[in-house]
């Protein structure tokens, strides 16, 4: 992992400083009379940044799993599927067609299947992969029709082919459901469908708050730089479609902000504390994908590049808080841990400082930026992101303000024996925390004029935006009150987060508030995460299944098909057959007679059939042919 991390630094002089972009065609896949893909690679400028965030944050994440896993008899194979999560990752970000990257694509689905069920011997941990897998699956199959539709359209799937043909086929349309729709647009549809459940965005979310059962290593290798962000990537990969269809435009940045204000909501009641973090991560998501609906691709990739430094931060903090209390992740469990894990405690600073957009932490500078673009969009999804982008200000640092103090600040609630034999991690696990968290606080600094300023080159054809979607000029000359009202809300939530959670402040009027109805009634709608899981389980599965088993399981396959299939037909000439022996025949010509006379009406339905055609309807024919069979099988 290291000797690879070590090409892409070489990968980034040689494109990045060296202006060098490559495509590398290794041979033919797929040849035939419609169709000529082949396995390439592309390394331009958003492919190389992409892999320098995964392969850092992957190396960091191997190196911490030797320490963490370490006394698990099947570190090995752990390792090896953290590997092959990584090298499918790969495969899904220099691929230079859409069938080039549905393989890594479909690669990084199986591997988060194997590893969030890692320890398989628990029952929450194969409920949760199998949960990811079907709810991926679906996103994915959306997604593979996105592809068809592309290729239906453009005759190829190749990146630079499509993006070349993509303003020629703005005003396509095709029948769709008995419909007229705009091809591209449906295509546009469906791809972002697939990166809704890729990315977990509202509707497809709930998988990624369960997948925490898997080892901490993995929460943070899936959460920070790998398969949640793909759906993002892609996004920003397609911006020359994606620029030609505002429809699908506005329904990512609607879809986008209110995940980003659901999921904060979400984790002001989560007690679990990485479920609090896997939380953020999926408000974090909204963030990308509603500043990339504003067509924005540049900040919203500089947002997935700062979070996925402090996000994996985050998550493995959390993990050596948990390896230091033996597996316990109740945040209420906790409590007084900064006087034992000072090191860790500091770790969980910096990131949650970074998550809340602190000023001159790395998520600073990207969550501000893309605060600033909605603000600069006089459009309904512009203000409609704007507002539900603030709220969300406001419950991101509130989570982590809680978690923080229950975790660390409070008084410790955890017993005796648990805190007396916690202890700081050891170097290999504390090296990767420490260079992760250099990144965290440093990072967005160094790279914003780069990779977001006014005046960058950098993504040079990587990115393709509309002049009149190019709203950085006006987001940049905004007033100083405007830009500062993310920080004033960010202020406002810390305090009363660090007053509401603090000892000193409990009193007989706040708990009498805190156990009314109506607050409770809050509560429990926020801390059974919106009654997403109900209404999929009940109302939505329960009734699918008993759909499939009462109708088409008992009633047509087990019912109609069986009596008009073998089963039927074999027991109708069995039971004619066994009729037809019992009649008595005493002569050989009885036989012959009966004989000549089918072969005799054989022929004449066959001559006549043209002038039976004719006249008789031929459904009709078939329906009642099908209704006298039924009828001779149920006698």
């Amino acid at each position: 992992m290291l000797f690879i991390l070590f090409l892409t630094y070489f990968l980034i002089y040689e494109v990045i400083f060296c202006n060098a972009e490559c495509y590398i065609k290794l041979c033919d896949w797929i040849v035939s009379t419609t169709i000529h893909i082949s396995w390439g690679f592309t390394f331009d400028t958003l492919s190389v940044l992409m892999l320098f965030v995964i392969l850092s944050i992957s190396t960091a994440v191997h190196v911490y799993s030797l320490e963490y896993m370490g006394e698990d008899p099947f570190i090995k194979r752990f390792i090896s599927y953290l590997s092959l999560f990584t090298f499918f990752m790969i495969i899904l970000v220099t691929g230079d067609n859409l069938l080039q990257m549905f393989v890594g694509w479909e690669g990084v689905g199986l591997c988060s299947y194997l590893l969030i069920n890692f320890w398989f011997q628990r029952i929450q941990a194969n409920k949760a992969a199998i949960k990811a897998m079907i709810i991926n699956r679906i996103g994915d199959f959306a997604l593979a029709i996105g592809i068809f539709i592309f290729f239906y359209l453009f005759k190829n799937i190749n990146y630079v082919t499509m993006f070349m043909l993509a303003p020629e086929y703005i005003n396509n349309h095709f029948i769709f459901f008995n419909t007229e729709v705009n091809i591209l647009a449906l295509g546009c549809l469906f791809i972002f469908i697939g990166c809704m459940g890729k990315s977990a965005q509202i509707g497809l979310h709930t998988w990624l708050p369960d997948a925490m059962e898997g080892p901490t290593p993995v929460s943070a290798l899936i959460h920070a730089a790998t398969m949640v962000t793909a759906g993002v990537f892609l996004i920003i990969r397609c911006s020359s479609i994606f620029e030609n269809v505002p429809s699908v435009m506005v329904i990512i940045t609607f879809l986008g902000a209110f995940t980003a204000f659901l999921a904060g909501t979400v984790g002001l009641t989560q007690n679990d504390l990485k479920r609090v973090i896997a939380y953020s991560t999926c408000s974090q998501l909204g963030y990308m994908f509603l500043v990339a609906g504003l067509s924005n691709y540049q900040i919203s990739f500089f947002h997935l590049y700062n979070h996925a430094f402090f996000k994996a931060l985050l998550f493995l903090s959390a993990g050596s808080v948990i390896h230091a209390l033996s597996d316990e992740q109740d945040m209420r469990k906790m409590g007084g841990l900064s006087d034992f894990i000072i090191f860790t405690s500091l770790c969980m600073i910096v990131g949650s400082f970074a998550l809340e957009g602190f000023p001159f932490s790395t998520g600073f500078y990207s969550k501000d930026a893309i605060l600033e673009i909605t603000n600069v969009q006089h459009t309904m999804d512009g203000q409609f992101a704007s507002l539900l982008g603030h709220l969300s200000v406001l419950t991101t640092v509130f989570y982590s303000t809680r978690s923080f103090f229950y975790t660390f600040i409070e008084d410790p609630l955890s017993f005796k024996k648990s805190l007396l034999n916690s202890h700081e991690s050891n170097y290999v696990m504390a090296v990767p925390l420490l260079i992760l968290m250099i990144f965290a606080l440093y990072i967005g600094f160094f790279s914003k004029d780069f990779i977001a300023g006014v005046g960058t080159n950098y993504w040079q054809n990587s990115i393709y935006v509309k002049s009149q979607n190019w709203l950085l000029f006006e987001a940049e000359n905004l007033d100083n009150y405007i830009k500062d009202i993310p920080l004033m809300l960010g202020f406002i939530s810390a305090f009363t987060a660090s007053l509401l959670y603090s000892s000193d402040f409990l009193s007989f009027n706040f708990f009498k508030w805190k156990i009314s109805s109506l607050t409770m009634k809050v509560y429990n709608f926020l801390n059974r995460k919106w009654f997403f899981d109900k209404v999929f389980n009940e109302w939505i599965s329960q009734r699918f299944l008993n759909v499939a088993y009462k109708q088409m399981y008992q009633n047509i396959d087990r019912g109609i098909l069986e009596l008009l299939g073998p089963n039927g037909i074999s027991l109708l000439i069995y039971n004619n057959t066994l009729k037809v022996n019992q009649l008595t025949f005493s002569f050989l010509y009885h036989y012959v007679y009966i004989i000549f006379i089918v072969t005799i009406l054989i022929l004449l339905v066959l001559i006549n059939l043209p002038l039976i055609l004719l006249y008789v309807n031929l459904n009709l024919l078939v329906l009642t042919s099908i209704i006298i069979l039924f009828l001779m099988i149920n006698n």
